[in-house]
């Protein structure tokens, strides 16, 4: 089985020096998605889905309408970023002054995320879970044991995931069964428009992941390799 992650493009964070929530992709963020669509849309895939945020949507768009399909029969709301406080039309320099001082916390009381935003520990919780629940409707179940061993009944099954650095890293770590922390996005450094492969492979009692390709951003120019 192949699991392919897209991050969005590069988003709008900031306008006219304000803060704006679920934003939209810059000029930039636009030309990665469309340089992704290029790349992607060779290749056979089963299925795609898409985080319902703006940004993913926009990025995830080039391809599906090379691939027929609509958004919202690819969206999949459990892959949605974690929710960050409503900072919309509040100078920049309050989320500025709110990641800054979460950089500066203790390591473990990096869980309890941004104020006013959700708590690191359930958005990691809300991710495994529906991981889960999503990799076992297509027939992908841990054998419940120590090891990250999977039964697999289609290992031929190839998913296209279109989401962010947060949702993708911890969707990584599901997969390959590493011990969760509350910097997930800064374990795995992924750049807008990046393209990171997982694939699995049979072993002696079932099926486990690796990576093959980490933030994969050789389709895009330099100038336009954000993160």
């Amino acid at each position: 089985m192949e699991i392919v992650l897209v991050r969005h493009g590069e988003p709008e964070w900031v306008r006219d020096d304000l803060n704006v929530d679920n934003p939209p992709l810059t000029p930039r963020g636009h030309r990665q998605a469309a340089r992704a669509a290029e790349v992607l849309a060779d290749e056979k895939w089963d299925e795609v889905v898409v985080s319902p945020l703006l940004r993913a949507r926009q990025t995830a768009a080039p391809l599906l309408d090379r691939l027929g399909l609509g958004i919202d029969e690819t969206v999949q709301e459990w892959l949605e970023e974690i929710r960050n406080p409503l900072w919309h039309g509040t100078p920049r320099e309050k989320a500025d002054a709110a990641y800054a001082e979460e950089r500066r916390r203790p390591a473990r009381d990096r869980w309890r995320g941004l104020e006013g935003g959700e708590p690191v520990r359930d958005f990691v919780d809300r991710i495994h879970l529906n991981a889960g629940l999503f990799l076992a409707e297509r027939g992908v179940e841990s054998l419940g044991h120590e090891l990250p061993v999977w039964r697999c009944t289609d290992p031929g099954r190839r998913i296209l995931v279109f989401a962010h650095a947060g949702t993708n890293s911890v969707f990584m770590c599901h997969l390959l069964g590493l011990p969760v922390t509350p910097w997930e996005w800064e374990r795995f450094v992924l750049g807008h428009g990046s393209i990171s492969r997982l694939v699995s492979y049979e072993i002696g009692d079932g099926h486990t992941f690796g990576v093959v390709r980490l933030s994969d951003v050789e389709h895009l120019t330099v100038a336009d390799r954000t993160n």
